[in-house]
């Protein structure tokens, strides 16, 4: 096949798996794709590509077979390395993860730490505003207080005197009254 037919299968291939744009684009690429596989120079070339394919058959089977006779050494030569080489690492890679979570667990501590420091000392913060706003109220309550205890008194004593001057004021008003009607009842006794 064609190298550059082959990198524009795998672009499709890659674009349709790993696209975004939804259904649309690719039903819309689905459809280009139907319509090059029924193009008639596409399906020549399959045509052709599929005779080559039988008649280069035999021909790499009698390879893949002589391959095969003397795989078994190399396959096994092989093998080993591949062992040794996956043993490597799979050390290196589980030495790496350990040091990795270890980083993890105590950056994760330390920063637990920090956070529980600085809740604590927020806590003792709002803790302790909280008390001075208490008292502030508290002494601003007594305050109001004993001004509307003072003005009650100086209230009850201005009410007093202005009683305790009704009082007197009634009283002279009735005095007046009764020594005015005592003059006017009485009759006259001078000649």
């Amino acid at each position: 096949m064609n190298p550059k037919m082959l990198l524009l299968v795998g672009l499709a291939a890659g674009y349709v798996l790993g696209a975004r744009a939804g259904r649309e684009k690719y039903d819309t690429l689905k459809a280009k794709a139907n319509e090059l596989w029924e193009n008639p120079r596409v399906a020549r070339a399959r045509r052709d590509v599929e005779a080559y394919a039988r008649q280069q058959a035999p021909i790499i089977r009698e390879r893949a077979e002589a391959a095969a006779k003397a795989a078994p050494g190399v396959i096994a030569d092989a093998a080993k390395d591949v062992a040794s080489k996956t043993s490597e690492v799979a050390r290196d890679v589980a030495t790496k993860t350990s040091d990795v979570a270890k980083d993890v667990a105590g950056k994760t501590s330390e920063v637990a730490k920090d956070v529980a420091a600085k809740t604590s000392a927020t806590a003792k913060d709002v803790a302790s505003k909280t008390s001075a706003t208490a008292k502030n109220v508290a002494a601003k309550a007594t305050d109001v207080a004993g001004d509307v205890r003072d003005s009650v008194v100086k209230t009850s004593k201005d009410l007093r005197g202005m009683g305790e001057d009704a009082v007197d004021r009634a009283v002279t008003a009735a005095g007046t009254a009764r020594d005015n009607a005592l003059e006017t009842d009485e009759p006259d006794d001078r000649p």
